[in-house]
């Protein structure tokens, strides 16, 4: 039987490692939320308990400042993040199509990740790169005017 997220144990030594480190300083929450995410790859309900216990601060607090903040993340997330731009100059060229075959070929639905957490596929609106319409980000690479198959192709070629 597999277990849930909520079930899963982590390793909290790390963790105890970064609140010993931000112990005497008041309102680390960020940098504490910052460094847990690179150890962990995101905030998991049990490790966000877990901070709420040791500095007696109340887990809903924790919560609003990890869901206000854009770059903290509570669902686990694959390894290489596929970005697809879905403003206007990227969704008339093409974008949504990109992201069906994504979806049919590496089994990543939009705004969720692969089975294998291999990818994560987000859905944003607006990459900065209207004159490469339509644009992929993958982790940090960007992928202008971009064809479904050949980005597809690249991707399987990630480790």
């Amino acid at each position: 039987m597999s277990e849930t997220l909520e079930e899963q144990t982590f390793d909290l030594i790390p963790l105890l490692a970064i609140l010993e480190e931000y112990k005497n300083q008041k309102g680390a929450i960020i940098p504490i939320l910052q460094r847990t995410q690179e150890i962990y790859g995101y905030l998991p309900k049990p490790v966000l308990k877990e901070i709420s216990k040791r500095l007696r601060i109340p887990i809903s607090r924790i919560q609003g400042v990890a869901t206000f903040y854009a770059q903290f993340h509570l669902k686990r997330r694959g390894r290489h993040l596929i970005r697809v731009c879905d403003g206007t100059a990227c969704h008339v060229k093409g974008a949504m199509k990109t992201v069906d075959v994504i979806h049919e070929q590496l089994q990543t639905p939009p705004n969720g990740s692969s089975p294998d957490y291999k990818y994560s596929l987000e859905i944003v609106y607006c990459l900065g790169s209207c004159g490469l319409a339509p644009v992929v980000v993958v982790d940090d690479k960007v992928y202008g005017q971009t064809e479904p198959d050949k980005l597809v192709r690249q991707l399987k070629r990630l480790e």
